[in-house]
């Protein structure tokens, strides 16, 4: 009697679960995908941070006299209540905002956007006329950990509304230097100047970037 032959597997014609599948993952709410839960990079307090807050739709044009001197006055709120958290560069845009901040760790960061974020909204919301959650999804944070790293940050910040008006065919019309923009050298409420050598000095050591900003270099 011959030696029975064992069974080979062959290869099956559907997946199980789990591993990688088209469509797989969480879905984004509505129409932009939301900002990431996982865990943020580690701050140290010596790189700073490059953060952007965006609102949701239906509320004031942040652009607005009135609306920009009450994010002013959240900025300022803001500052006197931290010293371990500090806004060094900021945009404010018509529904969303960009921000260069220092923070002394990973703590001081959450704390200090979560009270800024307290103070903007209040200040959104009385404008408004209403009540409810002002901002569509929990801040954006990159760490900037090299010179070239923020002086692009720089860049990005201080000449965004060129970038959106040349993106509409409107820049011609802008002002020489930006009212809803600021850095270091300004006298504006709630900005500070910087601590880490980064943004003091570390920055002007990196080539310019490549796109040609207007931006107080």
């Amino acid at each position: 009697m011959g030696k029975e032959r064992e069974p080979e597997q062959g290869e099956l014609p559907y997946r199980f679960r789990g591993g990688k599948r088209d469509g797989a993952g969480r879905k984004p709410k509505g129409e932009r995908a939301g900002v990431s839960h996982l865990a943020r990079s580690h701050v140290n307090g010596r790189e700073p941070v490059h953060v952007g807050l965006r609102l949701q739709r239906g509320l004031p044009d942040l652009q607005r006299r009135k609306a920009f001197a009450a994010v002013e006055k959240a900025f300022e709120a803001a500052a006197a209540r931290r010293d371990d958290f500090r806004v060094t560069h900021y945009s404010v845009q018509g529904n969303h905002l960009h921000l260069i901040v220092e923070a002394e760790n990973g703590s001081a960061l959450s704390r200090g956007m979560q009270g800024l974020c307290i103070r903007l909204a209040r200040a959104i919301n009385r404008l408004a006329k209403r009540t409810g959650k002002v901002f569509a999804d929990r801040f954006w944070s990159r760490l900037l950990k090299t010179p070239r790293e923020v002086r692009h940050a720089i860049a990005y910040v201080l000449g965004n509304s060129r970038k959106h008006a040349e993106r509409m065919g409107l820049w011609i019309t802008l002002p020489a230097a930006d009212p809803f923009a600021a850095g270091p050298g300004q006298d504006r409420p709630g900005l500070e100047a910087p601590r880490t050598w980064l943004l003091r000095v570390g920055w002007t050591r990196a080539p310019a970037p490549r796109a040609a900003l207007d931006v107080p270099f």
